[in-house]
């Protein structure tokens, strides 16, 4: 069982648990995203990191909210961390 089965089992049993961490946690890292993307200025390429940061951010917690199942809902996070965590990488490190 691979790392990525395992946990999306995880996330299945107590899904209701998870959603609401979800939530939080990557309402968070979206707007620690959003916050280095402005910290360097509010150029176009600025507002286009932003604009698919925020967007992310909110269709995860739109399909919590009308309660996609739960492996799309395990998907668009990790999507979404993933997004999160390039933005932030990229505007502190190399822009």
């Amino acid at each position: 069982m691979t790392l990525y089965q395992k946990t999306l089992h995880d996330f299945q049993q107590s899904y209701v648990g998870f959603a609401a961490l979800i939530i939080i946690g990557q309402s968070c890292l979206g707007g620690a995203a959003a916050m280095y993307i402005l910290e360097n200025g509010n150029s176009l390429v600025q507002m286009i990191q932003l604009a698919f940061v925020a967007i992310t951010c909110t269709v995860v917690n739109v399909g919590i909210l009308a309660q996609l199942s739960p492996k799309t809902v395990f998907n668009m996070t990790i999507f979404s961390v993933i997004l999160s965590v390039i933005a932030i990488t990229l505007n502190v490190f190399f822009i």
